[in-house]
């Protein structure tokens, strides 16, 4: 989450009155994130996301987003569920930009995740997809291998002011992932960007603290089922001093397995879809180092974390380096 677009009093007032959420009481930018400006609404009747969509994002995709999330919800898996105004529409405009309004969850979420947070994001990853297999439209993930290079070519003029060598090793990268890139796996509907601040916890009836909700569903895509799994091996189990935590790998993985069992090939697959991962990120954080308004209330994040990581999944020949024997 971030905030690009400020919102004036006098727009928000109009914009909430087309909704039945009550007087605001106010509203706060949310600085968390990178593609979108989100503000934390408190009403009358309680609390609430307002959303609007930056230029990253195409609206002819918003409803297939919002319409996902109505889906989940209705399955039962805990997210956010688009609040539709008096006119039954869930998506309008304010300030120019594309907006809708969500609910609020509860929970908190963790910079350093524990091992039992890896285990159940792992299960609540699994029910996502299992919930998600019906979900009746598609969308193409473009930040795959297929937009890897276009992104790549807009960074590549100005790659060396985030490292001397950078380009160099992007390229050598994006030539070696076209040829391993996996065609042959299980495909469905994946979150694609299950980073710690996007799931909350409570504690659960033990004292354990679970899964409470899943959120930002903006760039949900119809992918490998397993690149999910990949990406959060990436934003899950590295420490703060970069160290990989094999036990949080095994852990997240179990508590996927539980639900949805992985094949052979999809597990043999994780070393691949771990780079193509690290990669997805170290560009678009290359990206968005390069590119974010002056201004802006949002937090740059450090694309050569990512750099790191990729070094590291390199050095991987099996689901062995992941915990798995």
């Amino acid at each position: 989450m971030a905030v690009y677009t400020e919102v004036a009093d006098d727009e928000l007032d109009l914009f909430a009155g087309q909704y039945d959420i009550g007087t605001v009481v106010s509203c706060t930018g949310i600085a968390d994130g990178v593609e979108n400006s989100h503000f934390l609404l408190q009403t009358k009747r309680g609390r609430f996301i307002l959303t609007l969509y930056e230029k990253r994002v195409d609206p002819a995709e918003l409803p297939f987003f919002l319409g996902l999330m109505d889906h989940l919800a209705a399955r039962g898996l805990v997210c956010p569920t688009p609040i539709p105004g008096r006119d039954g529409r869930t998506l309008r405009s304010l300030c120019g930009r594309p907006a809708a309004i969500v609910s609020f969850l509860s929970g908190v979420w963790h910079a350093r995740p524990r091992p039992e947070h890896c285990a159940s994001l792992g299960a609540a990853m699994a029910e996502m997809h299992l919930k998600g297999a019906d979900f009746p439209y598609r969308r193409p993930n473009n930040l795959s291998v297929s937009g890897w290079r276009p992104l790549f070519e807009a960074i590549r003029p100005r790659a060396s002011a985030i490292e001397s060598a950078l380009a160099p090793q992007i390229e050598a990268e994006l030539e070696t992932l076209a040829t391993l890139w996996p065609t042959d796996l299980p495909v469905g509907l994946i979150h694609a960007d299950l980073f710690p601040d996007n799931v909350f916890f409570l504690p659960g009836p033990d004292g354990i603290e679970q899964v409470s909700g899943l959120i930002d569903f903006y760039f949900a895509c119809t992918d490998i089922l397993a690149y999910d799994l990949a990406i959060c091996l990436n934003a899950w189990c590295f420490e703060p001093d970069g160290a990989f935590n094999v036990t949080k790998a095994r852990l997240l993985l179990g508590g996927y397995r539980r639900l949805r069992p992985l094949s052979e090939a999809e597990l043999a697959a994780l070393p691949v879809l771990a780079r193509g991962a690290a990669l997805r990120f170290l560009l678009t954080r290359s990206y968005d180092w390069l590119n974010t308004p002056a201004g802006a209330l949002v937090r740059r994040k450090d694309p050569l974390e990512y750099l790191h990581k990729l070094r590291f999944h390199q050095g991987v020949s099996g689901p062995g380096g992941y915990g798995l024997s």
